[in-house]
């Protein structure tokens, strides 16, 4: 079946519902495609809050600017940060339009938390589940509105360019232009043609890549994967951020994220042996930046062969701790630990990526008509690593950019109207997901033990190797096989654990959050 559409919007966390809300009108039409539903995406998961300059008595967007170019190590682009930071205010505002609720003190004013390599207080939030209420927000808008079509559980496979079209299509081949998107419908089990005038990439992280996660497991990179084998530009792949704090609870996957606005609010990291340690690594101690407090915890447990540190919060008020984290308080408490007499076990898990699909300060890819906003995207703004909390605000004030790009332009883009079914020849057995379901168990333990916190030459050639032959294998599963979801995520973590590898084989330092122990780490400014 055919479907014709101005806008496709492809995921539905906070960057791709608060693109299609800006774009949707009487006169253009939005498909919202999400392969499972609309409250599962990695915004929901986010804890700790969003980032902006909104105190203006001891805050300001320079002080903010230079925050994130420190943790960012020095990588990141100046005019996407400067973009980020100055625009952050007013899409604060429009988050607030569309019902977001973020806590307020006695006064009135917002009650700002402070995060790691944050040098104020400047972190919205929503009791300790930020990212659910944004998410919870966004969803009634986006239902509400008439002129967005949702599509739940529908699966994108490959965006739609002039490869399908029976064109040799290379990465320098000028003009790549999108035309919408190849959708496995779960109803009929075959494949959709989602034709568009403007296409938005807003799939998400790559998290479920590793074994273990704090993201959902609908994290395997599919916009990434789609972009890199459409010959599109992905860059800075091997920044992949570890939350140093997850809920050490073997078995879990995903891992519970305990928010590094915890530590912001007092707690302190100690070994198993009820030590600190983290003034052996920085003078910032647990406030330091998420790559160097995850090292950290990563060291203390390899110094003494530990599968877990302790975060200690008993020393504050109980009761404030209880308000500030009610959903850290009662899952722990589910797992019979109290937060506010027990330690809490956490261990460092793959959280955020940093780079991704390449897009300029629209949010437009390197490819025609095709955009990416939110945590597939690569705009610049975290460089080596990601500033706590810097990538919700992101996420909006990219959505908006791209927005606004693609409304003033989608006049001149008609649609395309020779594109090719999908070829969907192939047969399914029951054997197939046998060895998918291995070949995904696999690809984690690959990039876990080989391609996670520290890395090395060595480690990153034992991972080509054998991510190569899982490769070959699944690319001929793949051509003989019927489209299911299942072998079209082994597909895409396969890609997205290649460019992760092939990026940090090319990066010959330990810089950000990539660190070796080939290249002794470059001193930060």
């Amino acid at each position: 079946m055919t479907y014709e559409y101005d806008y496709l919007v492809i995921g539905s966390g906070i960057a791709g519902m608060s693109f299609a809300l800006k774009v949707a009108a009487p006169d253009k039409k939005v498909a919202l495609v999400c392969k499972t539903t609309l409250d599962e995406a990695n915004t929901a998961l986010a804890q700790g809050g969003v980032a902006s300059v909104t105190n203006l008595a001891v805050d300001n967007f320079d002080k903010h600017i230079e925050d994130t170019m420190i943790a960012g190590d020095r990588l990141s682009d100046p005019q996407a940060v400067r973009k980020v930071v100055t625009e952050a205010p007013e899409q604060i505002r429009q988050l607030l339009e569309w019902g977001v609720d973020f806590d307020r003190n006695a006064d009135g004013d917002f009650d700002l938390h402070r995060e790691g390599g944050h040098s104020e207080f400047r972190i919205l939030h929503h009791a300790d589940n930020t990212g659910f209420e944004i998410q919870q927000s966004l969803i009634k808008r986006v239902r509400e509105n008439p002129y967005i079509d949702i599509y739940e559980n529908h699966f994108a496979i490959e965006i739609i360019t002039q490869h399908h079209l029976g064109k040799i299509v290379t990465r320098r081949t000028p003009g790549i232009t999108c035309y919408g998107a190849y959708v496995l419908n779960p109803d009929t089990g075959g494949v959709d043609k989602f034709l568009s005038r403007v296409t938005l990439m807003a799939t998400g992280g790559v998290g479920a890549v590793y074994t273990t996660t704090t993201n959902p497991l609908v994290a395997t990179g599919d916009g990434i994967a789609m972009v890199y084998r459409a010959k599109g530009t992905v860059q800075d792949m091997e920044f992949i951020q570890f939350h140093p704090t997850a809920l050490f609870h073997p078995g879990d996957r995903p891992s519970f994220l305990i928010t590094e606005a915890m530590r912001g609010y007092g707690a302190v990291l100690r070994n198993l042996r009820g030590e600190e340690f983290m003034h052996k690594y920085d003078p910032r101690l647990s406030l330091a930046p998420r790559d160097i407090v995850a090292r950290a915890i990563d060291s203390e447990m390899k110094l003494y062969g530990d599968d877990h540190v302790y975060l200690d919060v008993t020393h504050k008020d109980a009761e404030e701790t209880k308000r500030h984290f009610p959903n850290i308080y009662a899952k722990c408490l589910s797992l019979g630990i109290d937060i506010t007499k027990d330690y809490i076990p956490v261990a460092p898990a793959a959280h955020y990526l940093c780079g991704g699909i390449k897009v300029d300060l629209n949010g437009q890819s390197s490819i025609d008509r095709l955009y990416a906003v939110g945590e597939c995207s690569c705009t610049g703004l975290h460089g080596g690593n990601r500033l706590a909390s810097n990538s919700l605000i992101e996420a909006v004030v990219y959505a908006d950019a791209a927005a606004r790009h693609a409304s003033s332009n989608i006049s001149h883009y008609d649609l395309r109207h020779d594109v090719p079914d999908w070829n969907d020849e192939g047969t399914r057995h029951n054997e197939e997901m046998v060895l998918i379901t291995q070949s995904i168990k696999e690809v984690g333990q690959i990039m876990s033990a080989y391609v996670g916190i520290v890395r090395s030459n060595l480690r990153l050639d034992r991972a080509w190797n054998r991510l190569d032959i899982l490769y070959e294998e699944t690319e001929r599963l793949f051509k003989c096989s019927k489209a299911s979801r299942e072998i079209c995520e082994l597909r895409n973590i396969i890609n997205v654990g290649y460019l992760i590898m092939r990026q940090a084989k090319e990066r010959k330092e330990s810089r950000g959050l990539h660190y070796t122990l080939d290249y002794p780490p470059v001193p930060r400014k």
